[in-house]
């Protein structure tokens, strides 16, 4: 008994064409957007979110909300660099990293406006905390000189940044000298150069920030706590997986407003397939009450039409979902609201998401052939077949 409806659902979906389509293409751009603003969310998060190594500390000015805003006087460094359960090099040295940020504004290509860069001054140790940097054109500034390495995906978005190219920031021009990619995190947002040069393009005293690699997890917190107990110089130190974790908040206005966006397209969407379920029933009113003749139940028949609503539903979603399918690692940026600059990411559309969509599509219309099933399942039969 249950196939047979099965298949008058199905028939019956295939027989409206013209109604059926537009209720699952409505479904579909729905499903898309919803998808869409969720990968975008995603993919941001996972860029702050999967920044940073386990066993880094990062060391900033106590009251700071980011490296951007923290200063570091330099006769600090010493004190902070040669602490035990800080890890050596092969040379003996401690593989700890005074740092600057800085940003600078950029004009997009194409674009005469422009937005905020993240520009970072390394010292020669900084690549050795960044096992997943790597050139992969041209090569690694040299310290001393007016050289920057650019970020590929920067590279690719904002004007004179790229191979071979003079950017014009802090006392003049700097050469780009190398392109640079780590692993799709918040640094492949930045531009590169030697920490002493950039505090003189900027006259500044002192530093934003000190990473350092610790022996263990058991000397980073000890490091922490040491640090913080610091009486000279207020400071804060913290895991630099925690640090870019906790930027990941900027995501939350973008889900925000995606769902905002989708609830009030869902009630449309929901709306369109109680039209197209309502009209099902009236114009199969005959053929309901000859099933109720068969000996089906109420309750069989209002189950059957929101059956055939959740497979409205189905279709869309799974339609709406590969509508956004070719989104995923497609390039764009938004603004990071600690450090007032560009982050470049890419969306990200998983599995997962994707099930969510098609989950939502099935519920917003089955939520939409409520009203028409249950008044498919309250149609009296005699009266319908004698044709009152």
């Amino acid at each position: 008994m249950k196939g047979v409806l099965l298949k008058y659902n199905v028939r019956s979906l295939l027989v409206r064409r013209g109604s059926t389509a537009l209720t699952v293409l409505g479904i579909a751009l729905t499903t898309a957007i919803f998808v869409g603003v969720m990968a975008l969310a995603e993919g941001l998060e996972m860029a702050l979110g999967t920044t940073g190594e386990p066993l880094h500390v990062l060391v900033r000015r106590r009251g700071s909300d980011s490296e951007l805003t923290s200063f570091i006087p330099r006769d600090v460094w010493p004190i902070i660099r040669y602490l035990p359960g800080i890890e050596r090099d092969s040379r003996g040295e401690p593989l700890a990293s005074a740092e600057l940020v800085v940003v600078i504004n950029l004009p997009r290509r194409g674009e005469a406006q422009g937005v905020n860069v993240t520009v970072r001054g390394l010292s020669p140790e900084s690549l050795a905390l960044r096992p997943r940097a790597r050139i992969v054109e041209g090569r690694m500034f040299r310290p001393g000189l007016r050289e920057v390495v650019v970020a590929r995906r920067l590279s690719e978005r904002f004007q004179n940044l790229r191979l071979g190219d003079e950017v014009r920031f802090g006392k003049g021009a700097w050469r780009v000298v190398g392109l640079f990619e780590v692993g799709n995190t918040a640094f492949d947002s930045e531009i590169w150069a030697d920490v002493s040069q950039l505090a003189d393009a900027y006259n500044r005293p002192g530093y934003s920030s000190f990473l350092l690699k610790a022996t263990s997890d058991v000397a980073l917190r000890a490091l922490c706590e040491r640090i913080e107990q610091e009486r000279r110089y207020p400071l804060l130190a913290q895991s630099e997986i925690e640090y870019y974790r906790e930027q990941t908040r900027v995501a939350g206005p973008i889900r925000a407003l995606g769902m905002f966006l989708v609830l009030v397209l869902g009630i449309g969407t929901g709306f369109a397939a109680m039209n197209t379920m309502d009209a099902a029933v009236t114009s199969r009113a005959r053929e309901i009450a000859t099933l109720r003749a068969l000996g089906f139940r109420r309750r069989q028949i209002g189950r059957a039409f929101l059956v055939e609503s959740a497979l409205l539903g189905l279709a869309g979603g799974v339609i709406g979902s590969a509508l956004a399918l070719p989104l995923h690692g497609l390039t764009t940026g938004t603004a990071n609201w600690e450090t007032f600059s560009e982050i470049i990411f890419a969306f990200r559309v998983t599995p997962g998401l994707m099930l969510t969509g098609i989950a939502f599509a099935v519920l917003v219309a089955t939520f939409g052939g409520l009203l028409p099933a249950r008044q498919a399942a309250r149609q009296a039969p005699a009266l319908v077949l004698r044709g009152l």
